[in-house]
């Protein structure tokens, strides 16, 4: 998964992923600018929280061309003079095309500017922001700030396990000249031991359930960053009771310039491969971590205690003022309108939920 995602040839390498033209699926932020608004008025919250410091680093894992933080920082929010915004992006294509939404420093100013102190060390200069630079991969020294992670986990490799009458069999890709083709072999020990985490044992044999591993090895690569601050998932997270009702077929889905693809095994690096996130599983391996979970919601309810009635509220008021002249301030307030609907769909991207865990 690992290397039709992310590797030389992979979906994301060339470029592929979120976007309504060109793209292959929708996120939040791809609905408008509203999300990303959203999310200001959220990391202003945490920002209170921690005493407003300056420097505040918040980190957009796997952050895409960009947009999400476009809308951040367009929405100005309080804590902008602070802000120091890292997009964190494995793909070089997707990096490349963040400079048409966001400028952009070098990446050795991330975390800058700063100036010498008398004892010898550097001290951050304040009220400079906001700053954002774009790395490759998650920061290298400790921050205070904000891990925010947009459909991120869904795509980290996983490893698929399905139970047995005596334990656990692995799902591995087995290949036959150009044919790939599914392998059962027995579970290492290390890998039935995490399966344990996942599924209980009236998870009944035959059953299927991930074991995203790959989502684990990010999280231990976050506590080592935020020295204090929270980290804020938003994903495809279920319990696991739902995605063995679901079945294989359900949690493990594929896409394609905005369709459903075809098996995993099929066109490697020509579409996206993702995975629900057992909920258990995440909190498990966040509190193994040193994380505390501090919040949990649908991404509908998790917006409404961020305003976004109140907004609608305030733009249909402003639609209905201006309808009669059709100007492009009117259109604006009548998408923003369309846009809560569709982030707050119980039945879509309202659905998603919204996991935030503490830096002990």
């Amino acid at each position: 998964m690992d290397e039709a995602l992310y590797g030389a040839h992979g979906f994301f390498t060339q470029g592929h992923g979120a976007g309504r033209r060109g793209g292959d699926f929708v996120t939040s932020p791809e609905v408008g600018t509203l999300f990303g608004a959203l999310v200001a008025r959220a990391l202003d919250e945490q920002w209170d929280a921690l005493d407003a410091p300056d420097l505040f680093v918040v980190v957009d894992a796997g952050a895409g061309r960009g947009r999400l933080a476009a809308d951040v920082l367009a929405a100005a929010p309080r804590c902008a003079s602070a802000l120091r915004y890292v997009l964190v992006e494995r793909s070089e294509a997707l990096r490349v095309a963040q400079r048409d939404l966001v400028v952009l420093e070098p990446a050795e100013n991330a975390l800058g500017p700063a100036v010498p102190e008398p004892d010898g060390a550097w001290a951050p200069v304040p009220g400079v922001g906001p700053i954002a630079a774009s790395l490759r991969e998650l920061p290298a020294v400790e921050v205070t700030g904000v891990v925010v992670a947009n459909e991120l986990l869904d795509n980290l490799p996983f490893r698929i396990v399905e139970r047995a009458r005596d334990g656990w069999r692995e799902v591995r890709v087995g290949a036959s000249g150009d044919t790939f083709s599914e392998e059962l072999v027995p579970a290492s020990d290390e890998l039935a031991e995490a399966a344990h985490v996942v599924a209980t044992d009236a998870v009944a044999p035959g059953a299927r359930v991930p074991v995203p591993t790959g989502a684990r090895a990010w999280l231990d690569a976050c506590a080592a960053v935020l020295r204090r601050g929270v980290l804020i998932i938003i994903d495809y997270v279920e319990p696991v009771s739902e995605l063995v009702a679901r079945g294989a077929d359900g949690w493990l889905r594929t896409f394609r310039a905005h369709e459903r693809g075809s098996s995993p095994l099929d066109d490697p690096g020509e579409q996206d491969i993702t995975a629900d996130v057992p909920l258990e599983y995440l909190v498990h391996a966040a509190a193994s971590l040193g994380f505390a979970l501090q919040d949990e919601a649908t991404q509908r309810e998790w917006l409404r205690g961020l305003g976004i009635d109140d907004l609608v509220a305030e733009a249909r008021a402003e639609w209905d003022r201006r309808a009669h002249v059709g100007d492009l301030d009117a259109l604006r307030h009548r998408s923003r309108v369309t846009e809560a609907a569709a982030l707050a769909d119980p039945a879509g991207l309202g659905a998603h939920r919204v996991l935030v865990f503490s830096a002990r």
